[in-house]
């Protein structure tokens, strides 16, 4: 889950971070309200899921109230990446003198937090990672420890030489992991860190995204979803109790099971296709989820062929066929459907299906490059 950067700030905040003040607003004139009441220039920061904002125009410099207003009426209503902007950041401008990054993310191979710092922060910290990656100092945090005093005291030498300043680096460096563990979060980074004209470090960014499977027992940091900055038809899913993933391909994948959803998607790739979507319906024998997952890949305008790949086990391939008689009867599919089912129930399955005018194949190859060339244009 995503959270909003004046959000993140709130969570670094809690923990002693030195983040300027702000406050968030829906139209141009509380934006001119806010700029007004801090009487300084001011920083205008659409708020939305996605990185590169800057470069897309949703980050504007103000210099007074006036132009604020400005900035946020362009601001507000603009699509970054597919996102439309509902609300904007009102900040104080700071007097940047240095910027650095850093961050944290979980490392799947060592499982462990992985620090991340380099003294080349900034908006091009993605290009540093690519034609420079000497200029990013990683570190393991052994969690049963957390991130030790001389661990932080190391980086931040690496990105500052002035003392003070180091110092100032490492606690925050602390700080950041306690925000990071404390919110259950899978990446919580600051970028810019940056120093002023006075030497103040400060982060003047802040990205977080927590671990959906820390929310349970995290309530306080779940309200904290935005379900109108999320793709509609993962908010859908969820509600359904389905496990889905938007994709930019044309083959829709209805998969039971995790582990073969990914092996169909590879499949998908390797017969020259793209997926549409990661789509999981689990091991529950309800024909329900089938339902409302051809319900969701339907409304996706660039699928064009739909797949299924069933192998049952808990799941039971009569109850997919039945989901997927009674979706048909009740959505208007106007794209191919492809069937692949083997395993429990299996000839029974079969049977629902062709009385209802399907056919269901058992090779996993042969359903996927067929559905691939129907995708494609290229079936005979």
């Amino acid at each position: 889950m995503d959270i909003h950067e004046y959000q993140a700030k709130e969570l670094f905040a809690r923990q002693g971070i030195p983040v300027p003040p702000g406050e968030v607003v829906t139209s141009p004139e509380d934006a001119e309200r806010v700029a007004t009441r801090f009487g300084t220039a001011v920083m205008v920061k659409a708020q939305v899921h996605t990185g590169g904002r800057g470069k897309a125009g949703g980050v504007k410099f103000a210099k007074d109230a006036s132009e604020a207003r400005s900035h946020a009426e362009n601001i507000l209503g603009m699509t970054i990446k597919d996102l439309t902007v509902e609300r904007v950041l009102i900040t104080p401008a700071e007097d940047i003198e240095s910027e650095a990054y850093v961050g944290i993310v979980v490392d799947r191979a060592s499982k462990r937090p992985v620090f991340m710092v380099s003294a080349e922060g900034g908006v091009d910290i993605e290009e540093v990672a690519d034609t420079n990656p000497e200029a990013i100092r990683k570190l393991e945090v052994d969690p049963r420890y957390g991130l030790l005093p001389h661990q932080a005291y190391l980086m931040a030498a690496d990105l500052y030489e002035d003392a003070k300043q180091q110092r100032s680096a490492a606690r925050i460096m602390r700080q950041l992991y306690d925000a990071f563990m404390g919110a259950g979060a899978s990446l919580a980074e600051i970028n810019p860190l940056i120093t002023t004209p006075d030497g103040a470090v400060k982060a003047i960014d802040a990205k977080v995204t927590i671990d959906d499977n820390e929310l349970f027992r995290r309530p306080e940091v779940e309200e904290m979803r935005d379900v109108s900055s999320e793709e509609p038809s993962e908010v859908t899913a969820r509600e359904a109790g389905l496990t889905f993933i938007k994709l930019d391909g044309n083959v829709g994948c209805c998969v039971n099971g995790a582990g073969l959803a990914m092996a169909t998607m590879d499949l998908v790739k390797y017969y020259g296709g793209e997926p549409a979507n990661f789509l999981d319906i689990g091991g529950s024998s309800n024909p329900e989820k089938v339902v409302n997952a051809l319900r969701i890949i339907t409304s996706d305008p660039s699928v064009k062929v739909i797949l299924f790949n069933i192998f049952g086990g808990i799941t039971r391939c009569d109850d997919v066929a039945n989901g997927i008689v009674t979706a048909t009867e009740q959505i208007d599919i106007e794209v191919p459907i492809v069937i692949r089912l083997t395993g429990t129930n299996e000839t029974e399955g079969v049977r629902i299906l062709e009385g209802a005018g399907f056919s269901a194949m058992t090779d996993m190859d042969a359903a996927v490059e067929k559905a691939v060339n129907l995708a494609t244009g290229t079936d005979k």
